[in-house]
């Protein structure tokens, strides 16, 4: 009887263990399907979207911007918390859930510090703002000249491209450092909401449509910076031609380098394998949105034309100045976007501390930053900035102007 009581108790025992470790082991997945979620930062509400989607025993996330679907496929679980890697990004999702709800934070990494905002998010949710209740009081879809304005009066000019489907609204900002990519929102009456959020960047914007040709707005990003702007329609607004900022110095007609790969061994344009190609130096940084849009298409076209007689080469600036932290970095980047071109760690992305590294530039505006090179090894331009898929035309015409000029150095004699 003793011993049967033991055994009894033991069984009870061995169970309740079971059980508890069951309980443990419980894993809570966001559920399938699309979601809307909340940044908050600077006591303003950042929406966006994004799409879960189940692949045997894992996931695949899509940041939805507009027409852009962004796929993160580092999603890790520990019973009911979940982390989110935002691709190339040194940036983070940390949160709780339920398999429906998530409640946690945005995180993102500086060598200095590190940046946590509020975030929520729920499924079956499919709008990004409220609903517009309201007709728009103008329809403004056109290009429009933009003023950022910040507090000390300095400006910085931009191009507003717009285009509204009876309240949903879509667009971008071009300036010459590069565009504001994909945004999305709607017109409610007066009031014009635009956001996105493709892991790196957290952009809000808002405006009051004073009449069909005026508005005035606020643009937050991130934690802390938040500016004035002011747009007029204008459908022949521009900007300077980006292949005239950035130049070469005079008494120079080429540049010269040597930066370490992601093996450490040192690369300059003097090695036999560059010599007579023509050649694209790339300036560029795993942290950088633009940099992500123009190496997806050099990737892809260097994948297709690397039998001819042409070389890319990208010079990173990273944030981080140690070698094995960019290299970390770059090595993410090149993977997730099979890169068959040299990826050399060029230093830092300060900008002044840029152009000390190529200091035949009369400076560094902006990344990327991307130089092209005759079979002479002589600099025939420089084109700062990047417009990428989310500005439509005028990144079609980037494409077609690329084409062009490469075709055109590659028939060159040598």
């Amino acid at each position: 009887m003793h011993k049967q009581l033991l055994f009894a108790l033991f069984i009870s025992f061995s169970l309740l263990i079971v059980s508890s470790c069951s309980e443990i082991a419980q894993v809570n997945k966001l559920s399938e399907g699309k979601w809307r979620a909340v940044i908050t930062m600077q006591n303003q509400e950042l929406p966006f979207n994004f799409e879960v989607l189940n692949q045997g025993d894992s996931q695949l996330i899509y940041l939805v911007n507009g027409k852009e679907k962004l796929a993160l496929n580092e999603i890790n679980y520990v019973n009911d918390s979940v982390k989110i890697f935002m691709h190339i990004f040194d940036c983070e999702i940390v949160g709780k859930t339920d398999g429906n709800k998530l409640t946690g934070e945005y995180i993102k990494h500086f060598p200095d510090k590190t940046i946590r905002l509020p975030i929520s998010a729920e499924a079956g949710k499919t709008h990004r703002f409220e609903e517009a209740t309201a007709n728009p009081l103008a329809d403004i879809s056109d290009k429009w000249t933009v003023d950022f304005i910040e507090e000390n009066g300095d400006t910085t000019k931009a191009v507003g491209i717009f285009a509204l489907n009876g309240k949903d609204l879509e667009g971008t900002f071009l300036t010459v450092t590069g565009d504001y990519r994909f945004l999305a929102g709607n017109v409610d009456g007066d009031a014009l909401n635009l956001s996105c959020f493709d892991g790196e960047h957290a952009f809000l914007f808002k405006a009051k449509i004073a009449d069909e040709n005026t508005m005035e707005g606020r643009f937050w990003s991130g934690s802390a910076y938040n500016v004035k702007w002011v747009a007029r329609r204008n459908p022949n607004a521009s900007l300077p031609n980006p292949d005239s900022l950035t130049f070469l110095k005079a008494g120079y007609d080429r540049i010269n380098f040597s930066f370490p790969d992601l093996n450490g061994n040192l690369v300059s344009l003097d090695d036999e394998k560059y010599k007579g190609k023509v050649i694209i130096v790339q300036m560029l940084g795993s942290w950088c949105p633009n940099c992500m849009d123009e190496t997806a298409f050099l990737a892809k076209y260097y994948q297709s034309n690397k039998a001819k007689n042409i070389a890319i080469v990208g010079l990173a600036y990273e944030r981080n100045p140690e070698f094995n932290e960019a290299k970390k970095r770059l090595e993410k980047m090149k993977a997730r976007f099979e890169i068959g071109y040299d990826l050399l760690v060029a230093g830092t992305y300060n900008k002044a501390a840029a152009a000390a590294t190529l200091p035949m530039l009369n400076h560094v505006l902006a990344f990327p930053t991307t130089i092209f090179i005759d079979k002479k090894g002589r600099v025939r331009k420089i084109h700062t900035g990047f417009n990428g898929p989310g500005t439509g035309v005028y990144y079609e015409k980037f494409v077609e102007e690329f084409n062009i000029f490469i075709d055109k150095l590659l028939a060159e004699e040598i």
